[in-house]
């Protein structure tokens, strides 16, 4: 398990929900590849409106415009991992924000509850 504390650099992701890679939904292509590569996490969230370049407002409030709600993908490692990585976002996200932050880990640990839904 990767350890992570103090200094880290957060790269966030900003997509629509319709964004794809080979069809495949483009957030999960990241996250995978996040994985791959040995990041010590990433969380996909869901928007429920937004907007971006396009300047069309997507919104979970009317039918007609919830077919491409924003999606934000959240890694977060220390800076040379995430910088190390960054070259693989130039690939697959063409469209949307990539935004880097510095931030401060105070605690990263797994998950202790045993009986969490789908785990064994």
């Amino acid at each position: 398990m990767t350890r992570l504390t103090g200094s880290a650099l957060r790269v966030t992701i900003l997509i629509g929900e319709s964004d794809t890679w080979h069809h495949r939904p483009l957030y999960t292509e990241l996250v995978h590849r996040a994985h791959t590569a040995g990041l010590a996490g990433a969380s996909v969230f869901r928007g429920i409106e937004g907007y971006g370049g396009s300047s069309l407002i997507h919104t979970a409030r009317l039918l007609s415009l919830s077919e491409d709600l924003p999606i934000a993908v959240v890694i977060v490692d220390t800076e040379d991992r995430v910088r190390a990585f960054l070259p693989k976002l130039d690939e697959l996200v063409t469209g949307g924000l990539v935004i880097l932050d510095d931030c401060e880990v105070i605690r990263y640990a797994a998950c202790e509850n045993p009986g969490r839904k789908g785990e064994k």
